[in-house]
């Protein structure tokens, strides 16, 4: 799936919450913990990991980019 962002780019902790895996942002924390993210490829936990165009998330297999 693609996601379009405005602005340079977005942390993965916002980026939880546009995808719905989370509903706040309290969230976050404990989702990145729990959850099975990759970030081109490479294992991911921490929620303010910035996310720009051209990277692709995958989290719970379920594939994202960011335009």
């Amino acid at each position: 799936m693609d996601i379009k962002i405005d602005g340079d780019y977005i942390t993965l902790g916002q980026f939880l919450k546009l995808t719905d895996f989370i509903s706040s942002g309290g969230e976050a924390k404990l989702a990145v913990k729990e959850l099975s993210i990759t970030v081109n490829d490479e294992k991911e936990n921490r929620r303010g990991r910035k996310l720009r165009t051209d990277d692709e998330i995958v989290i719970e297999g379920n594939v994202f980019h960011i335009l």
